[in-house]
Formats: C-alpha cells, structure tokens, sequence
C-alpha cells in the first residue's frame, strides 16, 4: 500500500471521495488549493474537514502549497506550460519550502493523500509538487466512484 496519494475531486461527490480515502488507509487528507473554497457542495474547507475527520482521517490545509491565481487561470484556459511555470516560482517562496518541510515531515509518519479540484494527476499542481519533495516516494493516485 502506497504511503503517498494524491486525490481530485473535479467529477466526485464528497461521499465518494471519503470512501476512496477510506479504502487506501489515507491518514492523513492535505489540501494543498491555495483558496479551500469550491462551488461544489461539500468541498469548501469546513465542509470537507468535517466529513474527513468524521471518516478518521486527519485534515491539513497547506495554502503555500497551492496554486497562485495566474497559475490557476493558465489552468483554467489549458496552458499548462504556463501552469507550470507559475508554480515553479511558488516553490521557491519561503512560506512554500517551510510547508514542503512540514508536508514531508507528516507525509513521512501518516499515509497522506494530497488533494486539490483536477481530477488529472498529470496535469495538475500536485505532480510538480510530488517532483519537487517526493521524488523518490512511490505515488499512487485515487479515483474517486463517479456518480452514476
């Protein structure tokens, strides 16, 4: 079992992405979304910290970590080169590093899962992050049910 996940919510419901933390023994759920905020009911910050800690599963937001606005707009226009490079730079900000140390530090003792709204790994913040302070960890990347 993979000590390390990562986990989208763009075509889940909250349910199903509990029962997919659930299932891969995730301890420990790191928002790494800049803003913890969504239009899609269950999402928003103290929604989901409530129905994750409900599950037994620790919640953490690591701001720093998330994509800064000109990064999500290249996101959300399809310019992922663009993405990219945003967050390169955000990874070099201090408030970053200290929350990577931080990350890896929990990520090292807890099986986390690190979440944020793509539900493409690969095209998405979260593989630059994983390239950046886990290089060497196996990742593993769940898919929450889709509603059917």
């Amino acid at each position: 079992m993979h000590r390390l996940t990562t986990i989208g919510y763009a075509h889940a419901t909250q349910d199903a992405l509990v029962a997919a933390l659930r299932e891969a023994n995730v301890e420990l759920l790191a928002d790494i979304r800049a803003l913890p905020l969504s239009r899609r009911a269950g999402f928003s910050k103290n929604s989901l910290k409530a129905a994750v800690e409900e599950a037994g599963i620790e919640y953490r937001h690591f701001k720093h970590l998330g994509t800064p606005k000109e990064g999500r707009d290249a996101a959300r226009k399809g310019n992922y080169a663009a993405l990219l490079r945003v967050y390169e730079g955000q990874l070099e900000l201090p408030e970053a590093l200290a929350q990577m140390v931080e990350l890896q530090a929990l990520a090292a003792e807890k099986r986390t899962s690190l979440l944020c709204y793509c539900g493409e790994a690969e095209k998405c913040h979260r593989s630059l992050l994983i390239e950046h302070a886990f290089a060497d960890t196996p990742v593993a990347h769940l898919h929450p049910q889709l509603p059917t």
